[in-house]
C-alpha cells in the first residue's frame, strides 16, 4: 500500500474557521413517528439488528459531531454501511437529518428554506458523485457549462468559463468530444470539472473514483490533491479507501454502525488508534509513508542543533530515514530557523517498527 501524499498542500490551519458545523447528527430511516423518537431515547444505543428489531427504524448516521474548517480535504472513511455517504447527502439535506444541528458559516441549514437550499446546493457546496451522469448528447464543454447555463449565465460567458475549466482538469483538445468517447478517468474529470463551475466555497466529493481502474483512480487522486494545492478550496471527500483517505486527507473521521469512532489526522489515526477496531483498519499501513519526524525527534544535544541535514517537521519517517543515511548522522528538524529537535536511526526504526521510542526521546520543547 502506498500512501504517499500525491501532492504536498500545506496543512489546513487549525485556527481557520468552521465552514459546516455538524452537532449531534441522526438520520434514521423508518416510519417517521418512531424514527423520530429514537435520538436520544433508551433505543438510542441499540445495534442496528436490536433497533429494527423493536422499533423497525435503521440508524444510518448516529450522534455525529465535526466542523469542516476552511481550505481543508475532511475525509470521511469507513466500510460498507457505516454510514458515511448518508453523512455527506445529509450536509445539504439531499437526505434531511432526524435530528441534531448542521450549520454552513454559521447559517442553519436545516431552517432553510427552497430557496436558500438551492443556493446552498448550486453556490456554495457542490456535489461530485461516483455515476458522473453526463448529459450524453452534449459535448463536453457543454456538460461543464450545463451549471451555469441553469443558472442563466450567458451563452458566450459560459462557454469561456467552460472552456478555462477544461483546460483546468486536464482534457485539453477534448472539448468537442461526447461522453461516450471519453474514458472513465476523462468523463470523471468532466464531472470535476462541472462541479468547480459554480466556484463552490465546498466540494463534496462521494467515492468518486471508486469504480475507476487502479492507474485511472491514482491519476484522479492526484489531480484532486492538485486542485486543491493550487486553489486551497475546502473539500469533504467520502471514501472506503484508507489509501485514499491518507493521501487526500488532511483529517480523516472514521465511521463504524453510523458512528465516529476517531477523527484525527492521518498521524494521529496510524500512530494512535483509539481501539482495536481502528488499530485492526490501519494494521497493514507503512506507518513510515504517514507517520512525521515528530514521532521519532528527541531533544538535541549540545552541538547537535548546529549541524546535520535539516528537515520541516512535516517530513515523514521514510524520508527522513534517507537524510539520516546519507548524512551518517543526526538530522535536525527546523521550523522557522528554530530547531525543534533531531532524529537519528534508532528512534526512527523504532517508529518503522511500532516500539515504544527509546528512553529520552519524544517530541522536544
Amino acid at each position: 500500500m502506498n500512501t504517499t501524499p500525491a501532492a504536498a498542500p500545506a496543512p489546513a490551519d487549525s485556527d481557520a474557521p468552521s465552514v459546516f458545523s455538524v452537532n449531534g447528527l441522526w438520520k434514521v430511516f423508518g416510519p417517521d413517528k418512531a424514527a423520530a423518537k429514537v435520538p436520544g431515547s433508551a433505543d438510542a444505543d441499540l445495534s442496528a439488528a436490536e433497533l429494527r428489531e423493536r422499533t423497525g427504524c435503521t440508524a444510518a448516521v448516529r450522534d455525529v459531531t465535526f466542523d469542516v474548517r476552511k481550505g481543508e480535504v475532511f475525509v470521511v472513511m469507513g466500510l460498507s454501511g457505516s454510514g458515511k455517504s448518508t453523512l455527506v447527502r445529509c450536509l445539504t439535506r439531499l437526505i434531511e437529518p432526524t435530528a441534531g444541528s448542521l450549520a454552513i458559516d454559521g447559517e442553519d441549514v436545516l431552517a432553510m428554506d427552497a430557496t436558500r437550499l438551492r443556493d446552498l446546493r448550486r453556490h456554495r457546496a457542490a456535489m461530485v458523485f461516483q455515476h458522473f451522469g453526463l448529459l450524453p448528447h452534449r459535448t463536453v464543454l457543454d456538460n461543464v457549462a450545463y451549471g451555469l447555463e441553469i443558472q442563466g449565465v450567458g451563452r458566450g460567458d459560459r462557454r469561456d468559463k467552460a472552456a478555462e475549466l477544461v483546460a483546468k482538469v486536464g482534457l485539453d483538445g477534448l472539448e468537442h468530444r461526447r461522453p461516450g468517447q471519453l474514458s472513465g478517468g476523462q468523463q470523471q474529470r468532466v464531472g470535476l470539472a462541472r462541479a468547480l463551475a459554480a466556484d463552490p466555497e465546498v466540494l463534496l466529493f462521494d467515492e468518486p473514483f471508486s469504480a475507476l481502474d487502479p492507474l485511472i483512480r491514482r491519476e484522479m487522486q492526484e489531480e484532486v490533491a492538485r486542485l486543491h494545492h493550487e486553489e486551497g478550496r475546502t473539500m469533504v471527500f467520502i471514501t472506503h479507501d484508507l489509501a485514499e483517505a491518507l493521501r487526500l486527507g488532511d483529517r480523516i473521521a472514521l465511521m463504524r454502525d453510523g458512528r465516529i469512532v476517531q477523527l484525527g489526522t492521518p498521524e494521529e489515526i496510524v500512530g494512535s488508534p483509539a481501539d482495536d477496531y481502528v488499530r485492526d483498519f490501519v494494521r497493514d499501513v507503512p506507518r513510515e509513508q504517514v507517520l512525521t519526524v515528530r514521532t521519532a525527534m528527541r531533544a538535541a544535544t549540545a552541538g547537535e542543533a548546529e549541524q546535520g541535514p535539516a528537515l520541516a517537521p512535516a517530513t515523514t519517517v521514510v524520508d527522513a530515514i534517507q537524510a539520516v543515511a546519507v548524512s551518517g548522522g543526526p538530522a535536525r528538524v527546523v521550523d522557522g530557523g528554530r530547531c525543534l529537535g533531531v532524529v537519528d536511526d534508532a528512534g526512527l526504526l523504532a517508529v518503522v517498527a511500532g516500539l515504544p521510542a527509546p528512553t529520552g526521546r519524544g517530541v522536544a520543547a
